[in-house]
């Protein structure tokens, strides 16, 4: 199993913060940093010293690390334009040597999208743009001649084959949720990896099931799938560690213990390999306190070495 770093940046992060995170992680050995894509804080935070935009981020990481791999869990669809967004992306991952992913998402966080002056729409129309916006942007990055497309929310006329990540085909695209028809559907056509977040394991196997069945409808293996999940992190030695960890973050340990991924890196190792039982291969370790490195050096040496046989 692969470990990821995974980051909520809208709760009050500047861009040197996540750096050091980034370039930590790097250095532990993690497979990839990721961050949220989001404009507004969740919840009882500041959110100082203000929104950040996440591939103005990823960019800037892309020149300053090496190795790690770098993506979004989850952009919105609601929040860029298809054609620009892919060739942002694209931009990025020549930028880092092909070391980019990009997660999307229909949008959900009404909130932000009227403080910012952003469009939300519907569920439908938000789930139909973003329909609309993966066959868009893997049509671009796959281009070997002009690409048009003639949708109900977007129409590109002849656009030349010059949107080209340093990946090839493409960089890898993930999609995730809980969705029961359009979500799997839409995996099966598009997606590199589904991703899970903050379900418990049986429910993580529920939803990974069911993108499988829409895999096979479709006609493509299930196994040409990686699947994974996220997790809110919290790992220490010992019960006081635990606890002031989990204070850190304004959670209270026991209800951490039942619904994330926390414990000692014992109790850690048991919990992945559970999520490992059910197909998991990659983790997403939602980083909250952005401050404390020495909890991303606690994995990596004592959980990494263990999961890394899953």
């Amino acid at each position: 199993m692969q470990l990821r770093v995974f980051t909520e940046p809208q709760q009050g992060a500047s861009y040197d913060e996540l750096l050091r995170v980034a370039q930590r992680a790097e250095e532990c050995g993690y497979d990839a940093f990721f961050r949220s894509d989001h404009y507004l804080k969740m919840g009882d935070v500041s959110g100082e010293p203000g929104p950040t935009d996440a591939w103005i981020t990823l960019a800037g990481l892309a020149r300053e690390t090496s190795t790690i791999r770098l993506g979004t869990l989850m952009s919105a669809a609601t929040f860029r334009l298809p054609g620009p967004l892919a060739i942002a992306v694209a931009q990025v991952d020549q930028m880092s040597g092909g070391r980019v992913e990009l997660g999307l998402g229909s949008g959900w966080y009404e909130r932000e999208h009227t403080a910012y002056g952003m469009g939300f729409g519907s569920l439908r129309e938000r789930f139909d743009r973003y329909t609309e916006q993966l066959a868009i942007i893997t049509g671009l990055w796959e281009a070997t001649e002009t690409f048009s497309y003639d949708g109900e929310y977007y129409q590109l006329t002849e656009a030349p084959p010059l949107v080209r990540p340093a990946q090839s085909p493409r960089p890898p695209v993930l999609i995730g949720g809980s969705g029961a028809k359009r979500t799997p559907r839409l995996a099966a056509r598009h997606a590199d990896e589904f991703n899970v977040p903050f379900a418990g394991v049986d429910d993580t196997a529920r939803l990974f099931a069911g993108v499988r069945a829409a895999c096979e409808r479709a006609g493509r293996d299930p196994d040409s799938m990686r699947y994974s999940a996220a997790q809110v992190l919290c790992c220490g030695r010992t019960e006081a560690q635990l606890r002031e960890r989990a204070a850190a973050i304004g959670r209270e340990l026991p209800e951490l213990r039942a619904n994330g991924l926390a414990g000692t890196p014992d109790e850690l190792v048991d919990k992945l390999g559970a999520f490992a039982e059910r197909g998991a291969s990659r983790m997403y370790l939602q980083t909250l306190d952005l401050s404390d490195l020495d909890h991303l050096d606690l994995v990596a040496a004592e959980v990494m070495p263990q999961v890394a046989k899953l």
